[in-house]
């Protein structure tokens, strides 16, 4: 027991939130540069580095310079066991990023210094609220011209509603930046902007020193002292209590992309943030402790090596450990299942592993066998709830454009659905498949992935919907007559449900009131 307690003391496991743009993915690269994992940093969008970023490794990711899914990455950093989960930030794949969040313990939010909060972090921020996750701010892009970092703390405060507290100190920004004083660590790092290997940073343990004004200049030594005055008067001190439970966000200043204040950030990570928690399964609580091993699929990928048309379930170990070639409880099937190369993963690469513990994520080749939200236990019948379905915004029919490869387009969507890419309803009315989506890069993101992945083409047509919602009733006549009456409108989704096609808001809200005993449900979950 003595190792399992250890291995779960030592592990991190975190997820990179933040509106597209604000540096994400460059973070995790730096992050993961300080592991050693990789040696070179790759950019997101650069014209003069060739080498893209590790987290960005689906082909329509390198040429957008955008992230579409998450990726899930592990390393080494001193004693402690990594797990990065870099989300995608636009609003269209939310879902993935919301699922995400179910599977980490704690979260960093980057910011654009220019830009301060910006819609996407804001949902985001809520989602972490729910869960009581702590944060933790990451200041981004302070090589560039930007805001005043205390209007930038204020900002803060009010748009994602937690008290902050700052642990690192710009010294000027933009062309002026001359580098970051570490709170936390009572040390000055000076900035040379680099975008592809580490900087040095300076001892210095008293800011009242003289020497200060030898590395930064009398005014700007001047300034810095009295910012940091005011930083102690009107911020609280710094509680690592007050983080855990989610009522303070520690703020740290930096460039991702000169790697500057990233190695701060990191030190102080690891140190202060949680290690895996206790999660409320349906049927009780579940502490990582515990000696059997639990576990639930919180995404699935298909096609991470497109060589192999592989799917690969994403399991985030919950207690116990995870021994391969073990039988496990696959609960929803009744089943129980052996895996004989369970995987780690740095982004697409990936290696078999022997075993892991509370807070890892393992690969389990999929064959089809798992759904998001499965669970996985020794033998005990246990549920793990908070990852649905949400009502989709968007619909399209999705037809097939090239009749010889019929075969490979239902493969296609079937294994794309079974990802959460997008939703599948089919229509009682005609017969055909309708595909629902949060935004518009969805569907250029399926086309894209049939054609390249699978060698399916397909075309979409205009369909006008408004919402789509599951329905249910505790009163069978009272269902069958809505579905009598409102026969043109009803598909069933993939796992056989009712659902209700809308096609304005009036119409919704007239059934609404038409049909009393009907219940109008908006995430899957119910």
């Amino acid at each position: 027991m003595s190792t399992l307690t250890e291995e779960i003391s030592k592990h991190r496991t975190f997820a990179i939130i933040s509106h597209p743009d604000a540096g994400k993915t460059t973070l995790t690269e730096k992050l993961l540069l300080f592991g050693g994992a990789i040696h070179i940093a790759g950019a997101v969008k650069s014209n003069k580095i060739k080498k893209t970023a590790t987290s960005d490794w689906m082909e329509i990711e390198k040429q957008r310079g955008i992230s579409v899914a998450t990726s899930v990455m592990g390393f080494n950093y001193g004693d402690y066991k990594i797990n990065i989960l870099d989300t995608p930030g636009h609003q269209d794949f939310a879902e993935d990023t919301y699922r995400t969040l179910t599977a980490v313990d704690s979260v960093i939010i980057v910011v654009d210094v220019a830009k301060g909060v910006e819609t996407q972090t804001r949902k985001l921020m809520e989602v972490c609220r729910m869960r009581n996750t702590p944060v933790i701010v990451f200041v981004n892009k302070l090589d560039r011209e930007g805001r005043d970092p205390f209007d930038i703390l204020d900002e803060l405060e009010a748009e994602l509603k937690i008290n902050v507290r700052p642990l690192s100190w710009p010294i000027n920004i933009g062309q002026k930046f001359k580098g970051v004083y570490n709170i936390y660590e009572q040390n000055l790092n000076l900035f040379t902007p680099n975008k592809q290997v580490v900087t040095e940073r300076i001892e210095l343990t008293d800011v009242n020193s003289p020497e200060l004004e030898t590395y930064i200049g009398e005014q700007d030594a001047e300034k810095l002292r009295a910012d940091l005055e005011l930083v102690e008067g009107v911020y609280p001190e710094f509680n690592t209590e007050d983080y855990l439970a989610a009522k303070m966000a520690p703020v740290f200043f930096g460039s991702a992309l000169n790697m500057f204040g990233v190695k701060e950030l990191l030190d102080c990570f690891v140190k202060i943030a949680p290690a895996p928690k206790p999660i409320q399964a349906v049927e009780r609580i579940v502490r990582p402790e515990e000696e059997n091993f639990t576990g639930f699929v919180f995404k699935i990928h298909a096609n991470m090596d497109p060589n192999h048309r592989s799917c690969i379930a994403f399991v985030k170990v919950c207690s116990g450990k995870f021994e391969r070639n073990a039988n496990y409880k696959h609960v929803r099937s009744n089943k129980m299942m052996r895996f004989s190369s369970p995987t780690a993963f740095m982004a697409q690469k990936k290696s078999v592993v022997d075993e892991a513990y509370p807070g890892d994520i393992v690969g389990l080749p999929d064959t089809g066998n798992f759904k998001i939200g499965d669970t996985l236990t020794c033998g005990e019948e246990l549920h793990f709830k908070g990852l649905p379905s949400f009502s989709p915004e968007m619909f399209k029919y999705i037809e097939n454009d090239d009749p010889m490869k019929s075969k490979q387009l239902n493969k296609g969507i079937d294994q794309l659905m079974d990802e959460g890419v997008a939703q599948l309803f089919v229509s009682q009315f005609n017969g055909r498949k309708i595909i629902g989506t949060v935004g518009q890069l969805q569907f250029e993101v399926i086309q894209y992935r049939l054609l390249h992945e699978y060698g399916a083409q397909c075309r979409w047509e205009p369909i006008s919907l408004y919402k789509a919602c599951w329905i249910e009733s505790d009163d069978p006549q009272a269902l069958e007559a809505f579905k009598k009456r409102k026969h043109q409108f009803m598909s069933v989704d993939r796992d056989g449900r009712d659902v209700f096609m809308a096609d304005s808001n009036y119409v919704l809200q007239m059934a609404q009131t038409d049909f009393p005993k009907i219940k109008f449900h908006f995430t899957s979950e119910f």
